[in-house]
C-alpha cells in the first residue's frame, strides 16, 4: 500500500516544479526552483533537496511520481525523446530511486497532464482524453477509461514530431526540429514556433504570449499570425480526432491561455475530420500550469 502522502514533481526544461498531495487529493505544499541548465547531477541533486525539504516540512515520507519531457525507453530503461537534452541517456529513474531509497515512478509530462485532467479535471467522467502541451515543446498524452496508453514503444500521444498536415506548399519543407526532422507540429506548434513564424512574415520578435495579447488589442500582424497558427492546430488536431476519436481534448501548456482557440478550435478542425458532425470538445485545463505535477502525483493512485 502507498503511503497517504503523494509527492508528484515535473521536471520541465525551465523549472522543476513539487507538490504534496494528502490522501484525498488536497494539495499540501507546492514550488518550484529553476532546472539546472545542461546538468545531469545538478538535475538529481535539486530533486533529491526538494523531495527532502517537503519531506521535512510536512514530517511524512510519501510515494514519488515524475513527469519528465521525455520517455523512459522499455527496452534500456534510458531516457529517450526528451527536449531537454542532458537527459538522453541516462537511467534517470534507476538514479533517483537511489538517491531517494524508494520506487520511483515515471511518466511523460504530457501523459501526466492528461492523467490529471481524466481524473478531476475537464475531462472527469469521459471515457478517452487527450491532453495536449502546447509550450516550449509540443507533447500529447492518451489517459483511456482512466489509465494512460503508454504504447508499445513508449511513444503513445507523441503527435508533435508527426509532420504538420497536410502542407501548404509555402510550408514545405517546414523549421528544423531539434529530433532531426523538419516540419515537424512541433516546430510550428510550439510558442517559439508561434514567434518564429510571427518574425517569418515580417513581424517584430515577440514571445507567443505577447503576440496573442496585441492580436486582442487590434495589432492586425499579430491577429494574423494567431489564424495561421489555429489554422495549422485545426490540421493537426484533426489527424488525432480521426485516429482516436477521443470524447475530450484538454489543452496545456502556456499558449493554453489563449483564449479565442477555444473559440475558434471547432471551425478549424471540422473541415479536417472524417465525419459528419464533430461533436470532441476541446476545452481548457481545470487545474491550470498544475496539472502535470499533480498527475505525476498520481502515479501513485489510491489503494496501491
Amino acid at each position: 500500500m502507498n503511503p497517504p502522502l503523494r509527492i508528484g514533481i515535473d521536471l520541465g526544461g525551465s523549472k522543476i516544479e513539487i507538490l504534496a498531495l494528502a490522501a484525498d487529493g488536497d494539495t499540501l505544499l507546492r514550488r518550484r526552483i529553476a532546472t539546472p541548465q545542461g546538468d545531469y547531477p545538478g538535475t538529481l541533486r535539486a530533486i533529491a533537496g526538494l523531495v527532502e525539504a517537503v519531506e521535512n516540512e510536512l514530517r511524512q515520507r510519501g510515494s514519488i511520481g515524475v513527469g519528465i519531457p521525455g520517455a523512459e525507453s522499455l527496452y534500456s530503461g534510458l531516457i529517450k525523446n526528451a527536449n531537454s537534452t542532458c537527459l538522453i541517456g541516462k537511467p534517470l529513474r534507476q538514479d533517483l530511486q537511489t538517491l531517494l531509497q524508494r520506487e520511483v515512478r515515471l511518466a511523460n509530462d504530457a501523459n501526466c497532464f492528461a492523467l490529471s485532467e481524466a481524473s478531476d479535471g475537464s475531462g472527469r467522467g469521459a471515457a478517452s482524453v487527450f491532453g495536449v502541451i502546447l509550450g516550449t515543446g509540443v507533447g500529447g498524452g492518451i489517459v483511456i477509461d482512466g489509465r494512460i496508453l503508454v504504447g508499445r514503444n513508449a511513444i503513445a500521444g507523441e503527435w508533435g514530431h508527426n509532420p504538420l498536415p497536410p502542407a501548404n506548399p509555402e510550408e514545405w519543407p517546414g523549421p528544423a526540429c531539434y529530433c532531426g526532422r523538419r516540419g515537424c507540429i512541433e516546430s510550428w506548434l510550439s510558442g517559439p514556433g508561434l514567434s518564429a513564424d510571427h518574425r517569418h512574415h515580417g513581424g517584430e520578435s515577440l514571445a507567443a504570449e505577447q503576440i496573442a495579447l496585441r492580436a486582442e488589442a487590434g495589432d492586425a500582424a499579430c491577429a494574423a499570425s494567431l489564424q495561421r497558427y489555429e489554422a495549422r492546430l485545426g490540421r493537426a488536431l484533426a489527424t488525432v480526432i480521426n485516429l482516436l476519436d477521443p470524447e475530450v481534448i484538454v489543452l496545456g501548456g502556456g499558449l493554453s491561455q489563449i483564449a479565442r482557440l477555444y473559440r475558434n478550435l471547432p471551425d478549424c478542425c471540422a473541415p479536417h475530420v472524417f465525419s459528419d458532425t464533430c461533436t470532441t470538445r476541446i476545452v481548457a485545463p481545470a487545474h491550470g500550469d498544475s496539472s502535470g505535477v499533480r498527475g505525476a502525483a498520481w502515479l501513485w493512485p489510491a489503494g496501491q
